[in-house]
């Protein structure tokens, strides 16, 4: 593995982030569950969102 594949930040948040949805899919719905499951949704994800839009600045 090269240094570039090791340390390629955009395609890993990536993956973290579909990976997070996925965990959040096979939750149980609750009212307890639901803000709960909606905010790691938007932490999981805005990582990514927040590196591409760094590298674009």
């Amino acid at each position: 593995m090269d240094k570039a594949q090791r340390f390629d930040l955009e395609h890993r948040t990536t993956r973290f982030g579909v990976a997070a949805i996925r965990f959040c899919q096979t939750v149980p719905s609750s009212p307890v569950n639901a803000p709960l499951v909606s905010q790691l949704v938007r932490a999981a994800t805005s990582v990514g969102a927040n590196h591409a839009e760094a590298n674009d600045a």
